[in-house]
This record gives C-alpha cells, structure tokens and sequence, in this order.
C-alpha cells in the first residue's frame, strides 16, 4: 500500500505491506474554484446578511484588511487584491493591511513577500500585531465572561475591519476563521491569556468542529465584535490548498456557514478506536513547528486506544520553534505528568501553555512518535515524545507490542479530517 502524507511542501511517501490492517482516513476531496476571482468577487458584491462591500463603505472611510500569519495556508494575496479591487473608490492611503499574528513571532518581509503580492507590500502599509506590546492596544471593556477585551489601537481607528482567513477544523476553537482574525489575531497578551487559560482548553466543548457551548469561541466572537463594524471574507480549501468554497459578509452568519461547510466534508466516523495512528498536520505551511503539530497529535487522539501509539509526520522546518514557551515548558518539566498537573493547578497563564496542556493530556493516554528531518532526537526527546526516523519501522515495533493484526489509521491529511467514533460525535 502507497500513501503520500501531506509534509512540507512535497509530501512524504509511506509504503506499508498490503497484510497490515490500514484504514485511511481522509476529507471528501473537492475541486477548486474554476474562476477564483469571479466567484470572490460575487461573494463581495452578495454576502450573507450584510450589504455589498463596496456600496457599504465610503471613500472616505479608514479601512483594516485583516491577514493571516504565514503559518497559514489562507491565499492571502488573491483575498486582498480583489477585496481592493472592489474598493477601488477607496483611496490606498486610507487601507491599512493588519498581521494578525497572535502570539506568533513577527514575518519578514521576505516572508510577507511569499504571502502577499509583493506589490502590495511595497506599496501599502502592513502593521504586524504585537501582544506583548502594551502601548499598542486599546482597553475596551470586558466580555460577559470577564474578559478585558485589549485589542490593536491602529486596527480599532478604522472605520471598517475586512477580516480574511480561511475556515479549517481547530483543536479547541471548533474552526478556524471568523472572530480569531481578532481575538487572538489582533490582541493583546492578557487577553489571549484569558481565552486560552486552562479551565478554557480543558473544557470537554473546547474542541475540534464544535462552535455551540464552546467557550473559547464565544468569548472570541464577543471580542471581536466589540471591534465595531466588520466584514468577513473566509475561504475553505483542498489539500492542494486550491479554494473550494467562499464565504462573505456577517462575520457569525457567514462564519457558520462556512464551519457548516467544512464540517460535513471534513467529520469522518469509524466503529471502534485503533491501536495506532499515523497523522500529520497538513503540510506546508501548517507543519512549521512542533507547535503547530500538536493540533496533528490532537486529531488522531480521539480514535487512539488508551494505551495506544500516535506517529505524526511534520516537517518542522521552523524548529520546535525556538520564539514562545511552548519548547521551554517542555524541557524544563521533569515529566508529562508534573507540566499538566502545574498548568491545570495553576491560577495564571503563561505564553503557549494551552498547546503545552494539550499535548500532555494526549500522552497522559497515549504514546507520541514524531518523524521530522528538521529535528534532532535531543529536541524531540526535550519536548518529551519519542523520535521516529523511519515510519514503517515504528510501526513494526507497535506491531511486536499490539499483535500483528492490530488496528492501524492513516490520516494523510492530519487535521483536515476530524475523525470520530460512532458513540461520541
């Protein structure tokens, strides 16, 4: 059996013998849009519950164009220069493009480069968010759960803020998209403390492909709406990272839609848990860092027996990463169990605790083998998971400790799929 992993930019091919019990799971696969910028620009001109983009703003107006990070594969550079196209009543002096890097660290311009038109980035002017700046952000009062809601000053003395981004299955926010362009994109350190604190992540609804009763979601979307006026402007995507499908206007109408969308291509149910799991987190550019894989591990965690293995394949080719807490915390914790045990009984919250948190109630269950070129086994052992350098190997050990006829998934997409057992969707 041949199975080509999303890895990096070219994929990883994994041969497994045709006697082993393999089941692969995958999303539906749907094409990509024939004509991308016509259909954008029919979803601008007739959004959900919101007038058209153009006729809703005067040239007047100051305008925020909110863009993803280059962690994520959102098609950044076709979403702003037709949204520009459309406000080409709109003088460029008044649009002001907004990072929203959330606790991420800032992008280089070559990086800025390789997500945006690079005439737009010489042309106009991009502000990076930077939450651990205090002076950059705005107190606007508190959410109703308490709170303090400190969002990006310059992005807050616009009159409008188009939030783009693209809608994918999220390990504790339900989806991606919608609200988090603001909160965490857009805000200020304590703030996203306050969302990702503890109690939060370990709700049971703080978890992939749940938007209803999951409290981190909520306290988001309420953020973001203090804001003022938005515009949403989401997108879905194949894994060949081609638009599948748009989604415009209102930013929680519109937003749920698309969760709607993704959600029935992307939920996948099987009858019983497995013994291991091999996953992945997507590929480039969502396979950067052993941060960003954690949401892999955290998409094969729901169908792997208590006991059993998880393998995830990610190219990491941004280290652990070496900015953040996330591979600090790791190295630093005697074990799994003393760092969960610190993060839950703890009052506070520090930078990257939640992914920290994640990970270790995983492994709390289930043993995690990671493969990555980029990757020491000194780093990998420090982030405390077990180093891979050859997937099927790893696999033939499982096999001596589980039976030969032991129950093995694929999930090549990692966590474009959200798989479930039948009894706990």
């Amino acid at each position: 059996m041949e199975i080509n992993l999303a890895y990096g930019k070219t994929g990883l091919p994994l041969s497994l013998y045709d006697n082993w019990n393999v089941t692969v799971i995958e999303p539906s696969f749907l094409p990509g849009l024939k004509n991308v910028t016509h259909s954008l620009c029919q979803k601008l001109r007739n959004p959900v519950n919101h007038k058209p983009l153009a006729q809703s703003i005067k040239a007047s107006d100051r305008v925020g164009i909110v863009f993803n990070d280059i962690t994520r594969a959102t098609p950044n550079a076709v979403l702003i220069n037709t949204i520009l196209d459309e406000l080409s009543h709109v003088p460029r002096k008044n649009i002001t493009l907004f990072n929203a890097l959330g606790t991420h660290r800032p992008n280089s311009k070559q990086e800025l480069y390789t997500m945006l038109d690079r005439e737009i980035v010489d042309s106009m002017r991009i502000v990076q968010n930077d939450a651990f700046n205090p002076e950059m952000h705005r107190y606007l009062g508190k959410t109703s759960g308490g709170m303090e809601v400190r969002l990006h000053k310059e992005l807050l003395d616009c009159d409008v803020k188009i939030l783009t981004g693209f809608i994918e299955p999220h390990f504790f926010a339900g989806f991606s998209g919608g609200g988090k362009a603001i909160m965490p994109g857009m805000a200020e350190i304590g703030t996203i403390f306050h969302n990702h604190n503890a109690k939060k992540i370990a709700h049971p609804l703080s978890t992939w492909g749940i938007l209803e009763g999951n409290p981190i979601v909520q306290e988001n979307r309420e953020a973001a709406l203090m804001a003022g006026r938005l515009f949403l402007c989401n997108v879905t995507l194949n894994r060949e990272k081609e638009i599948t499908n748009i989604f415009c206007g209102d930013m929680v109408k519109a937003h749920n839609l698309g969760c709607a969308f993704v959600k029935e291509h992307a939920m996948r149910e099987v009858d019983k848990r497995f013994d291991i799991v091999v996953t992945t987190n997507s590929g480039y550019p969502l396979d950067q860092n052993l941060y960003q894989c954690v949401k892999g591990m955290s998409a094969a965690a729901p169908i792997t027996k208590k006991g059993g293995t998880i393998i995830l394949a990610g190219e990491c080719r941004d280290g652990i990463p070496e900015h953040g807490l996330y591979g600090k915390t790791l190295r630093e914790a005697r074990s799994i169990a003393s760092v969960l045990k610190a993060i839950e009984s703890s009052p506070g919250c520090i930078q990257d605790q939640w992914q920290v948190q994640i990970q270790a109630r995983i492994q709390m269950n289930t043993d995690i083998h990671v493969f990555s070129e980029n990757l020491s086994n000194k780093q990998l052992e420090e982030a405390k998971v077990f180093p891979c350098r050859d997937i099927r190997k790893t696999i033939e050990n499982c096999l001596s400790k589980y039976g030969k006829q032991a129950r093995i998934c694929i999930l090549p997409e990692g966590p474009q799929t959200i798989p479930y057992v039948k009894e706990q969707k």
